[in-house]
């Protein structure tokens, strides 16, 4: 059986940056990457519906030790892609990635210490492969499905219905009719893309989002690129970036009227008086209590305001022959539907996990620091953050693999595990994301960790506190235990 230190599902953004982070902090360390797909990229190959892009700034969204060079700042699909593979290049990891290999269980021994992953390869073969670390970076979505609602009558359709995730390659909609359904990150991005070949867009939402312009050029970045060697600027431009994130998403927090009125006067300044921005575009709920979608350069009030684009706030009643039916009576003509409905989450990439005999139920653990599992050795996740960049926590957690790595050598132990201690009995369990209420979250987390009351059993989805807690707080805290006497204590892990 093939063996290495350090397994690495998936070969995303965070897979290639842990790559990237062993070869230059533990580079003694032998490690694979085992990609299901073909290519590198995880959601950035993934996915090829128009406009596809970022949703967040390359100044955050990429790699803390990769520049990001080009002018866009909010980048589409192909910019990020060839980033993410450069990064590979730069790292000298194609060596180390195994495309087509996709985990389907994975099965700790604490007498061999070391985990067991039964993989499936192109679909046919199933081949084991060992190892004595396994880090996720398998993503928090599935790949193979998203989430799809019932639609009554939807066999009547005459048109074609697609989902982004699966879109059709070279697919021609110029002259149709499009309705895309759905109000989050996809529906904003497909809309105005499609506007521009397509006759007409339709946007149905059940439920407004608040929606925000940013210009797609980050002005400050490239003037300090001219001035500054490309890390400095870089690094000056993720700083700012991050601050600016932080001090808005901490406004939702304390002052959420204010921020909602400044939100919804950028929207009317933008689409003028004649429209309908309370019915639109004015949610429910706070901002950041569901994820706040950003638009480049306004491309979206543009096509609307151009009488491209026209949004329906309501439910489908039924889908007819020629289009969709609405609860209100009104009828949406199309010959193209798009349902960007959202992702179906997915924990720890689908992967079955046992440790000596006995499945793991991830929903029945503590979560530590938000990538580990109370009583579940050698196996940290890499999962982002929903209210900023994903790549912030994805570098963050991985600068803590190589750091628990190097532990684990100097130690001369092959184990580490987060155990309870005595002064976390009693600890009010907490939602693995709190105070985030977006239907895909909700529907899937209870299959998620718990997190406590305090540190280090958090998931705080913040960034200044995560670099405190993750990376300068001592490894050696007592909740983190180093060495055989890690092993689990009976059932914990499966236990309420």
């Amino acid at each position: 059986m093939e063996h290495v230190d350090v397994a690495i599902v998936g070969a995303g953004l965070s897979g290639i940056g842990a790559g990237c982070h062993l070869r230059d902090r533990c580079p003694d360390r032998s490690f694979l990457i085992l990609e299901a797909r073909d290519a590198v990229g995880g959601t950035w190959d993934l996915f090829r519906y128009p406009g596809i892009r970022s949703d967040s700034d390359m100044h955050t969204l990429g790699f803390s030790f990769k520049p990001w060079r080009a002018s866009k700042a909010i980048a589409d699909g192909p910019a990020i892609l060839e980033y993410v593979n450069e990064a590979a290049d730069d790292y000298d990891l194609r060596d180390r990635i195994r495309f087509q290999h996709k985990v389907k269980s994975a099965t700790w021994s604490s007498e061999d210490e070391r985990w067991t992953l039964e993989v499936e390869i192109g679909g046919a073969e199933t081949r084991a492969i060992s190892c004595g670390f396994l880090y996720m970076c398998s993503g928090y979505f599935s790949y193979e499905k998203g989430h799809t609602p019932h639609f009554d009558g939807l066999e009547r359709f005459g048109g074609k219905l697609i989902y982004p995730q699966f879109w059709p390659e070279d697919y021609d909609y110029r002259g149709k009719r499009v309705a895309v359904i759905g109000s989050g990150a996809t529906a904003m991005t497909l809309v105005p893309a499609m506007a521009a070949d397509a006759e007409h867009v339709t946007m149905i939402q059940r439920t407004p989002t608040y929606v925000v312009s940013r210009p797609a050029k980050d002005g400050i970045a490239n003037f300090l690129r001219k001035i500054l060697p490309d890390p400095v600027a870089y690094a000056i431009t993720r700083f700012k970036n991050v601050q600016f994130q932080r001090l808005m998403y901490q406004r939702t927090r304390t002052h959420p009227d204010r921020v909602k009125k400044r939100l919804l006067d950028m929207v009317r300044k933008a689409l003028g008086p004649g429209f309908d921005v309370d019915k639109h575009f004015t949610p429910p709920y706070n901002p950041w209590d569901q994820r706040l979608c950003l638009i480049p350069d306004g491309d979206l009030y543009e096509a609307i305001n151009r009488g491209d684009v026209s949004v329906v706030t309501d439910e489908i009643d039924h889908f007819t022959e020629s289009g969709i039916q609405l609860k209100s009576g009104e009828k949406v003509e199309a010959d193209v539907v798009v349902s960007a409905t959202g992702l179906s989450l997915e924990v720890m990439g689908g992967v079955r996990f046992a440790m000596d005999g006995e499945p793991i139920d991830f929903a029945r653990t503590w979560t530590y620091k938000g990538m580990m599992y109370s009583d579940v050795p050698n196996l940290i996740n890499s999962f982002g953050y929903i209210n900023a960049s994903w790549t912030l926590r994805a570098d963050l957690t991985s600068e803590f693999v190589c750091r628990v790595l190097n532990r684990m050598q100097e130690l001369g132990v092959q184990q580490c595990t987060p155990r309870l201690r005595s002064e976390d009995a009693g600890m009010e369990p907490r939602p693995w994301i709190e105070d985030f209420t977006p239907g895909y979250m909700q529907r899937k987390m209870h299959l998620f960790p718990r997190q406590g009351d305090h540190e280090p059993w958090r998931n705080t989805q913040n960034y200044a506190r995560d670099k405190k807690m993750i990376r300068n707080a001592p490894l050696e805290d007592g909740a983190l235990v180093f060495g055989p006497s890690s092993a689990a204590p009976p059932a914990l892990s499966r236990s309420a």
